[in-house]
């Protein structure tokens, strides 16, 4: 038996990431929808998991990263302008989640992370090079910070899109 939609929200409230406060309108259903597309793309990637010293990579963690600025436009872009542009509107909060969380953080580690593996000559795997890196414990570091941020995020999708309070 298919479950019934969740309930259209007559208004929601959000605490937002990267200090932007937070945010309480009407969400109507492209909205809605639009923020369980973004919720779903988020969760599912290292973004919102703790990456423990011990396990996968950085590269592995920033590429994943770098596909949400992808995904993010076609989801938008197929929602339409009714996902609006504002501070108050799914639109606008994802586009402000890109520009001023992940892509300072992006900006700054992506070139010295790049710079780094290229001095890999081959005798040691891209992890164990990496683990080589004087770096590498910072980038883990504000990756775990990125990654509480994009929690708040992921929390605040969930609410727009109806599937957690």
């Amino acid at each position: 038996m298919p479950k019934d939609p969740p309930a259209i929200l007559k208004s929601v409230s959000v605490n937002l990431p990267f200090g932007m406060g937070g945010a309480t309108w009407e969400a109507d259903p492209t909205e809605q929808n639009a923020a369980w597309e973004l919720y779903i793309e988020l969760v599912t990637r290292i973004a919102v998991q703790s990456l423990d010293s011990e396990q996968g990579t950085v590269r592995e963690a920033l590429s994943s990263l770098y596909t949400l600025f992808g995904t993010t436009r076609d989801i938008l872009r197929q929602a339409g302008p009714q996902v609006g542009a504002s501070r108050e509107s799914v639109g606008g909060i994802a586009i402000a989640v890109l520009n001023q969380g992940l892509r300072p953080f992006m900006s700054a580690w992506h070139p010295r992370l790049q710079a780094w593996e290229a001095q890999n000559t081959g005798g040691l795997s891209p992890q164990e090079h990496e683990k080589a890196w004087a770096e590498e414990p910072a980038i883990r570091a504000e990756l775990e910070k990125l990654r509480q941020e994009l929690a708040t995020y992921a929390h605040a999708l969930a609410v727009i899109s109806g599937v957690q309070e």
